[in-house]
């Protein structure tokens, strides 16, 4: 590899020569011959058993290439040329198209990678939502009540793996610091046996509350059932009691027994009533279904479906709500009227991605309707191009606003969740409102609250990033941040450059190595000194010969880690970038998950990451431009260090 010494004062350069190791496996025949019968037999058995152990045992592995790289004393804005490995994007796994009530879809790899204590120590979070200990995952019943945020979520209370769900419980009084309480529901009846799952709470006029969640039998059959607060006098709801009638609804004719789960918030309608979406399918179309309720004693299914879009598959954790056209104040549920724009939600289990649409909710016809049949649930827009899934919203009566959770599930493997005793993380809570510019999508942002967390802010202005550099930043502390960042670029180099084929796709590319005249730009976190280890949030612009630009906002992964039992992906979309804005991102950081937000929330990409040496006090960032052709700016860009969120037992309830 040819190299170029540092010299102060000198640019330094460093490129790849040497060619990715041969990942083909090269496998030598073996030749005999079929003397008998049970020859043959025993050696197709044997064969079959070898498929078998490899299919059982497969791994993706990753070779890594040394880099030259400058060993660096404290540097402040002392730049590098950056040319990033090139990986291959593995496929995708299977074992995620699972159906998640009856399987753990998180467990992808075997383990094969020597973790330390301290590399499993320095993925705890900081300030993002988890269990005491063992696995978590969907959201349920969120709600604020007599002062306290509610969370519900699934929990394993046994293990850090999935089974044995129970509903978690934690309050808090400001969406940030976290009391566990005892289980609110755990499966005990034929009923729910199988596991109490997704739900969601509706908060009735006289101030009662209706918990509705998915029970499963001891068959695996999903059923509808209800629950109530024991007292509702009591602000921390500790107690819950289930409806004698349980369970309320079945499958209608025609869905199948494990295809009928997670009803949504209920909303009122004119005539007094209230209805609520379950999530389903008929062959490939996803659909949700409609009921309707006068008392949450007696239900009745409605002719019609919410909405249904043919070749999506299974729809679960459906969700539908209000926002506004012209204010940034959320709406409670049951508000309708010409002002007003209906978000349909669906996760899709087939694929573990949440997809939305902006349209029109007819209260009268009892339909959905996309403003855009083009961009309709399951086509194109999605709360998060990352690894995040099975989302709910509840609005907040406190502080007028939708609030948005979600949960991100591990990529590492079930042997290391097992080895560091607790899996998968809730995103910080994001406010969710109407996008006035664009008027075609939603805007999520963190919740104000997480602000409180921020420390020691450093601050640049005006650093200029020239093509295929790094600019390393001195911000002490990495593994806990908050960044916000505003780029602009060379317009003079930007008409020099000509337009060409505008397609390009963060998932299949090959991230921030993949350079051209425009880019990728953006940032490196969670990264060592030589770049090794690194994770890339970038923007990359396409020109097209009609001289019009198309942004996209991505993450790569395919550097985040060492470690070899870890899936690194790369994630992303097309943002819409407009006239007279500025190339804008917010990163939080916390150890393992990484959240970035870019033009005001337009699109999100949340990553879990599990470096081997960019970790607590090693770990770095870094601004990039790995274009070929235009210098970039970085006008402003703000750090400043987290400080960890208090998750603890509420005093007296330690023993949960």
């Amino acid at each position: 590899m040819d190299s170029i010494k540092n010299v102060e004062g000198a640019n330094t350069k460093s490129s790849y020569t040497t060619p990715l190791l041969d990942q083909t496996n090269s496998t030598k025949k073996n030749n005999w011959k079929p003397l008998k019968g049970l020859l043959i037999f025993s050696g197709v058995l044997l064969v079959l058993c070898i498929s078998v152990a490899f299919v059982i045992n497969y791994n993706y592995n990753y070779n890594y290439r040394s880099e030259d790289h400058v060993d660096e004393q404290n540097p402040k804005l002392e730049t590098e040329e950056f040319i990033p490995q090139v990986v291959v994007v593995p496929e995708e796994d299977d074992a995620e198209k699972e159906n998640r009530l009856f399987n753990d879809p998180g467990a992808l790899h075997p383990s094969s990678y020597e973790w330390t204590n301290a590399m499993l120590s320095s993925q705890k979070s900081g300030f993002h939502f988890r269990p005491y200990r063992n696995w978590q995952s969907d959201p349920s019943g969120p709600m604020f009540y007599k002062g306290w945020y509610h969370f519900f979520y699934q929990h394993n209370p046994e293990a850090a793996v999935w089974g044995n769900i129970v509903w978690g419980h934690a309050v808090s009084r400001n969406l940030i610091n976290w009391f566990y309480l005892p289980h609110a529901l755990v499966p005990e009846h034929w009923y729910d046996i199988g596991g109490c799952f997704t739900g969601a709470a509706t908060m009735l006029q006289d101030g009662s509350i209706v918990m509705l969640y998915t029970g499963a039998t001891k068959d695996k059959v999903q059923i509808i059932n209800q629950a109530y607060p024991a007292d509702l006098s009591d602000p921390l709801l500790i107690n819950w009691v289930k409806f004698s009638g349980n369970p309320i609804l079945v499958q209608p004719p025609g869905i199948g027994l494990t295809e009928f789960r997670d009803p949504s918030t209920a909303w009122s309608t004119p005539t007094g009533t209230w209805r609520f979406t379950i999530g389903t399918k008929r062959n490939t179309t996803g659909i949700s279904l409609m009921y309707e309720t006068e008392n949450f004693m007696n239900y009745t299914l409605l002719d019609e479906v919410l909405h249904g879009v043919p070749h999506t598959g299974m729809w679960e954790c459906v969700d539908l709500y209000p926002v506004s056209l012209t204010g940034m104040n959320g709406l409670d549920t049951s508000v309708n009227g010409p002002l007003v724009k209906h978000v349909l939600k669906a996760s899709i289990d087939e694929q573990q991605r949440d997809y939305y649409a902006v349209g029109s909710y007819d209260v009268k016809k009892d339909a959905w309707t996309p403003d855009d049949p083009d961009v309709d649930v399951g086509i194109e827009l999605r709360y998060d191009y990352g690894k995040f899934y099975a989302s709910r919203t509840f609005y907040d009566e406190k502080k007028q606003r939708r609030v948005l959770w979600g949960f991100s599930r591990e990529t590492d493997s079930e042997d290391a969740d097992r080895k560091k005793g607790w899996a998968c993380l809730q995103i910080v809570p994001r406010e969710i409102t109407y996008d006035n510019k664009t008027k075609a999508n939603v805007l999520q942002w963190p919740v104000e609250e997480v602000e409180s967390l921020r420390s020691n802010k450093k601050e640049f202005s005006n650093v200029k990033v020239g093509a295929g550099s790094i600019v390393p930043l001195n911000v002490g502390k990495t593994t806990q941040l908050d960044i916000t960042a505003e780029f602009e670029i060379d317009k003079n180099a930007l008409e020099g450059v000509e337009g060409g084929a505008v397609a390009y796709n963060c998932t299949t590319s090959h991230g921030a190595s993949a350079r051209s005249a425009l880019g990728p730009f953006g940032l490196l976190v969670l990264a060592n000194n030589d770049h090794s280890e690194q994770t890339a949030v970038y923007f990359y612009i396409a020109k097209g010969t009609d001289g019009n630009l198309r942004t996209f906002f991505c993450t790569d992964q395919s550097r985040s880690t060492k470690a070899t039992d870890v899936r690194t992906e790369n994630y992303g979309s097309a943002v819409r970038v407009l006239d007279n804005e500025k190339f804008s991102v917010r990163i939080l950081v916390d150890h393992s998950i990484v959240e970035a937000f870019a033009q005001g929330g337009r699109t999100v990409i949340t990553s879990r990451i599990y470096p081997t040496e960019a970790i607590e006090g090693a770990a770095r960032v870094f601004l990039f431009n790995n274009a070929t052709r235009i210098g970039v700016t970085a006008t402003s860009v703000k750090v400043w260090e987290m400080d960890s969120a208090s998750l603890k037992f509420y005093p007296g309830l330690e023993k949960v």
